[in-house]
């Protein structure tokens, strides 16, 4: 299993090639990507238990800091970057939107994959989707002059659907039957990678046309960008004094923005170009994920995986 995990981003490299220039077969799977994420969510549910997330929730401290890095720095490290690459006016506002964003669903499926704290990374995805209605619009008015509606309601709706019920089905089965599924939860981490090499299959078919037309500027602006996420996650959490394992989750939580909110507010508030950046960021940040998912697989922590 350790061997498939370490191969995992040359595989998702791979389907990515393979999906940019024969994109037909993917494309019809469109909507197969809510269906999969929902079984990961499931797999990642029967390895928790309730007591996982009584934990996280008696460590505020910690839920904070995940949420201020991810509201305080990825908003100015994309105003800053766009600035710095002379990014026209368009582009610098689908930067700093998609910095504005909340952490997305892909986020808990990489922390899974890269033996970091799920429960941790679940809880800030929610806490900071819900604080979204507020924080999204006020950074991009604050830092673009751009007033943005936040559907909150419905992205609510869709963390309830796609995350919260699957893996809270699992934490059940895992609470009551644990023992008598011991021998099948070592499937999900494969059923996992296997989902997710798929999704990232798809989506990069879906964007296969927005990728050719790009300009190397945009996408240099968007690996800077969740470089910046991953890195500042990380060092400022292990300058704090978290353990590695609190570390590797909140870098995750904040390299990883909601890009489908990001496409969708792009598409429907400014221009098919303001959405450039959230639909490169969909792609870039699953391979960058990967990548460190494979890179911090290769030496699993054997300390506590809570808040401490």
């Amino acid at each position: 299993m350790q061997k498939l995990t370490l191969a995992f981003p040359v595989w998702a490299l791979l389907v990515s090639l393979w999906a940019f220039f024969m994109p037909s077969p993917f494309i019809p799977l469109k909507g197969a990507i809510v269906p999969l994420l929902m079984v990961i969510m499931f797999g990642m549910g029967i390895t928790l238990t309730v007591d996982d997330f009584k934990r996280v929730l008696q460590s505020p401290r910690l839920i904070g800091l995940g949420v201020f890095l991810q509201y305080a720095v990825m908003p100015l490290a994309a105003f800053i970057i766009s600035r710095a690459l002379g990014l026209p006016k368009e582009l610098l506002v689908g930067m700093v939107l998609l910095g504005s964003c909340p952490g997305g669903t892909a986020s808990n499926v990489i922390c899974y994959l890269a033996q970091a704290n799920v429960a941790l990374s679940i809880t800030l995805t929610l806490v900071s989707t819900l604080l979204a209605v507020v924080a999204t619009p006020v950074f991009t008015w604050l830092y673009v002059g751009q007033q943005v509606p936040v559907p909150v309601g419905d992205m609510l709706i869709n963390i309830l659907k796609v995350v919260v019920v699957p893996v809270a089905l699992g934490v059940v089965l895992n609470t009551f039957l644990g023992r008598h599924i011991e021998r099948f939860k070592a499937v999900f981490p494969l059923l996992s990678m296997l989902a997710i090499l798929l999704i990232i299959a798809i989506i990069v078919a879906l964007s296969q046309q927005k990728i050719a037309a790009m300009g190397l500027l945009v996408a240099l602006a968007v690996v800077l960008h969740n470089l910046t996420g991953l890195a500042s996650g990380y060092y400022v959490t292990r300058c704090l004094g978290f353990d590695k394992v609190t570390a590797r989750t909140i870098a995750i939580e904040v390299g990883m923005q909601n890009s489908g909110l990001g496409v969708a507010l792009a598409t429907k508030y400014f221009s098919a170009l303001t959405a450039l950046p959230s639909a490169l960021f969909s792609i870039w940040h699953n391979l960058s994920g990967s990548v460190l998912a494979g890179y911090w697989s290769k030496t699993p922590l054997n300390s506590s995986r809570t808040a401490t």
